[in-house]
């Protein structure tokens, strides 16, 4: 399809060229754009699969599947931009989109691109008070939604412009766009540092923070993940990647749709992960490369043998949180190397382990590199010898520590100039470094909890918890789980001197539950009568469940981790 979007003449070396070898000024930095990245390789490859949808008979949309060209996507993609532009929305403004792992999502997003409007994902999974926080804080100026969604039709509040979509025909009975209520914000054309997406993060606080992301910081995040070569070498116009990650996680959004843009790939794009039907997944689509968190390699590894495992045309995995025994657990029976990385949002780019010595036996994650600096650092932001557990931290380089990373927390410069002390992004992770220069992984420093590719704030889930009227304190620590990596425990002092029993700990998670989004909900329960305090009053987390972190090993704890599953599938 030649110049099927106009602003994009085909020019594929658009879509390949690295962002540290681009000019920071002029035309080719305002093309420098995901809308724009897409565009040209659509012209330079319209006819080529772009996503591909897995069959799956009981689902509303393309119940049988479907594999659509970078042409057919790029008609809907610009009938939509000129809607939203008609509309009068423009660059600078945001829209939250609620469109859960569907490919409307992708051809909204690109639409709104090519106009210089940022999007919000919304979790799905997110309960009314969750979103209702995200929509103030982010002030939207639309709202793109699925129908049928209640939990955001009782977090609406406001006057925010809500358009509602079928979301299974890729826009094309949107016929009608609410008017903006605002002129665009900004001047001029969207160009590379444009915010692209607005993500919402967990950490440390009771509030997730919100991830300003730009153009550059997307297309050089997509770049960087298909840069890496060795074991995880990508080819140009033959790649399928098979991504079950959901699209409001910075990897979901950045890293995958982004790779296939940048190579002529196509994007296979499921639903959601399921472990029953992912290898006859992989095999129908003909999938060549896997995205994996460790919760994925977990629960591939717990499936009986199947024929489909052993008949795929992968070459490679690429993902994080798998740890070593894992790893070699798949890559011997899946017949396919498992390549660990390391990831977050603030970052965006993300070292993988393909270069050797690889040390396989340690969860290492990759070397320093031009453009991607690493060094473990102390409490005191002194650089650490080889062999010494400290804080890993990052940057761009010396002269550019924040090129390429996030643009800052939105309505927080004091947590995002904390963040970066030192002219190093402290990531809140820790990790030591080999003595030929490879990273490894040993844990977080934040308290989070990483369960299932999702990070969960325990500040979070202690504010709810201590809302209730049945509860006087309360600490969360992450738990072991051999599935999801970690769960979420609470450690309670309940009020009143109330009797601890499981009828009340199944109180306290009802309680929870129309607050949190499911995966946040507790799985273990303890109920103490006190909480071990640090002389200055700090809770010492440590000390509650030990350093194996098993919660099953703590007497009295309840498990809650049926009722939770039970709560999980609901939302779905």
């Amino acid at each position: 399809m030649t110049n099927a979007l106009n602003e994009a003449p085909g020019l594929l070396r658009i879509c390949i060229v690295d962002i540290d070898q681009r000019p920071s000024k002029g035309s080719f930095a305002t093309m420098y754009t995901v809308f724009s990245t897409f565009a040209a390789t659509s012209d330079a490859a319209a006819f080529k699969p772009f996503l591909c949808i897995p069959a799956r008979p009981d689902r509303a949309y393309f119940p049988d599947g479907v594999e659509l060209s970078y042409g057919a996507i790029a008609r809907q993609v610009c009938a939509l931009r000129d809607l939203y532009r008609a509309a009068g929305f423009g660059h600078g403004h945001r829209a939250c989109l609620l469109l859960e792992n569907r490919p409307d999502f992708i051809v909204h997003w690109l639409a709104l691109n090519g106009i210089g409007v940022s999007i919000v994902p919304i979790n799905p999974a997110y309960r009314a008070a969750e979103i209702a926080y995200l929509i103030a804080h982010a002030e939207p100026d639309l709202i793109v939604t699925l129908a049928d969604q209640k939990e955001l039709q009782k977090a609406l509040t406001g006057d925010v412009p809500l358009l509602t979509v079928s979301g299974d025909d890729l826009g094309a009975s949107v016929e009608k766009v609410p008017h903006a209520q605002r002129p665009p914000p900004r001047a001029g054309e969207p160009g590379s540092a444009t915010e692209a997406a607005l993500l919402y993060t967990s950490g440390t606080t009771a509030r997730p923070k919100g991830c300003i992301l730009t153009n550059e910081y997307v297309v050089s995040t997509g770049r960087w993940y298909v840069s890496h070569g060795g074991e995880a070498t990508y080819h140009a116009g033959t790649e399928r990647l098979y991504s079950p990650l959901p699209l409001f996680h910075m990897a979901g959004l950045t890293l995958t749709p982004i790779a296939m843009m940048l190579t002529g790939g196509c994007l296979i794009l499921p639903e959601r992960f399921n472990a029953k039907h992912a290898w006859r997944d992989i095999v129908a689509c003909r999938a060549t490369v896997l995205h994996y968190l460790g919760v994925i390699v977990a629960a591939l590894l717990a499936q009986p043998e199947t024929p489909d495992e052993k008949a795929h045309a992968l070459r490679f995995s690429m993902g994080v949180g798998a740890n070593p025994e894992q790893r070699a657990r798949a890559g011997e029976r899946f017949g396919i190397p498992f390549v660990e990385g390391w990831g977050m949002t603030e970052t965006g780019r993300s070292p993988f382990n393909t270069v050797e010595p690889r040390h396989l036996e340690t969860n290492t994650i990759g070397r320093s590199v031009p453009g991607l600096e690493m060094i473990i650092l102390d409490a005191d932001g002194n650089a650490l010898p080889a062999g010494a557990v400290g804080e890993l931290c990052v940057r761009h380089s010396e002269a550019t520590p924040r090129r390429g990373f996030f643009s800052g927390y939105l309505k927080d410069p004091e947590a995002t100039e904390q963040a970066w002390r030192g002219g190093w992004f402290h990531t809140g992770d820790s990790a030591w470094q080999h003595e030929d220069g490879a990273f490894v992984f040993v844990d977080r420093l934040k308290h989070l909890v990483r369960r299932a590719g999702e990070n969960i704030s325990a500040a979070e889930v202690e504010a709810v918890l201590t809302t209730s009227p049945l509860v006087k304190q309360a600490a969360v620590v992450a738990a072991r789980d051999p599935i999801r990596d970690e769960e979420v425990a609470a450690f309670i002092v309940s009020n009143d001197d109330t009797d601890a029993s499981r009828e009340l700990a199944q109180d306290i998670f009802r309680f929870c539950r129309e607050r949190l989004a499911a995966f946040k909900l507790p799985a273990w329960i303890a109920f103490v009568a006190e909480l071990p305090l640090t002389s200055t009053n700090k809770i010492q987390k440590h000390v509650l469940l030990g350093a194996d972190r098993d919660p099953q090993s703590h007497p009295g704890m309840i498990d809650l981790r049926q009722d939770k599953t039970n709560a999980i599938r609901q939302s779905n």
